[in-house]
């Protein structure tokens, strides 16, 4: 339905990160609250140490906060034991990350069908869904590749298929071009973009690259651990 696609779905009310395993504590976000919708297409920016990619963790549960909330799918995060945290994560998020995290070991096949695996999906549809992503995201013919004989792009394709092959409500990418040439970053920018429209997936990403502020829909620009700006693209 279209108004599914503007439901809430990702909520922050008053979020305060400090690390202190330093001497001196260092706080990386100060009471921040975003909202972020269903369908979005969005990224965060801002310049290196300004929090950006510690939202991004808190919003996916790989992080505690200090104080305030993350609500997703109007699931409180910090209410959750760590058992049930990782099995909420593994449901419904799905992760890119700027150095792949693919098992070195696997095949590409065997990487996408990884977190099927954990979802307790039997062996023939893991193989079937597993293929047909990476058909889709253009490298069907390297499913019984392991990373080491893939290059950087086809590497995050597989990262990217893995990511979105359980269909997920949020994707989250943490500087998802960074290791990339401007050719191949764009093909999977236009890939992402694409799956967002026809699945309705969520995106948010944390970036310092231009290109990808281009494609997002919404930019929420941090500094000094706080929202300076949030805009809307027309």
């Amino acid at each position: 339905m279209k108004g599914e696609r503007y439901m809430a779905l990702v909520e922050v009310a008053e979020l305060t990160k400090i690390y202190t395993e330093t001497h001196v504590p260092t706080t990386a976000l100060k009471n921040v609250s975003v909202t972020v919708h269903q369908g979005e297409f969005a990224a965060l920016v801002g310049p290196s140490g300004s929090g950006k990619t510690t939202l991004l963790n808190l919003i996916g549960g790989l992080d505690t906060p200090t104080g305030g909330s993350v609500f997703l799918d109007n699931i409180n995060l910090s209410g959750l034991k760590e058992k049930f945290l990782a099995r909420f994560r593994l449901m419904h998020v799905g992760f890119v990350f700027q150095s792949y995290n693919l098992i070195p070991v696997l095949t590409a096949l065997e990487n996408v069908e990884y977190v099927m695996l954990l979802q307790g999906i039997s062996g023939s549809v893991r193989r079937q869904r597993a293929q047909q992503i990476l058909e889709e995201v253009g490298i069907g013919d390297f499913s019984d590749r392991r990373p080491a004989d893939m290059s950087g792009g086809q590497q995050q394709r597989v990262a990217i298929a893995r990511a979105i092959v359980s269909e997920p409500k949020l994707v989250l990418a943490d500087e998802p071009t960074a290791n990339l040439d401007s050719v191949t970053g764009r093909q999977l920018l236009e890939l992402m973009r694409n799956m967002n429209r026809k699945k309705n997936i969520t995106f948010i990403f944390s970036t310092h690259d231009p290109m990808v502020m281009d494609y997002a829909r919404r930019i929420i620009m941090l500094k000094d651990g706080i929202i300076v700006k949030d805009e809307v693209k027309s």
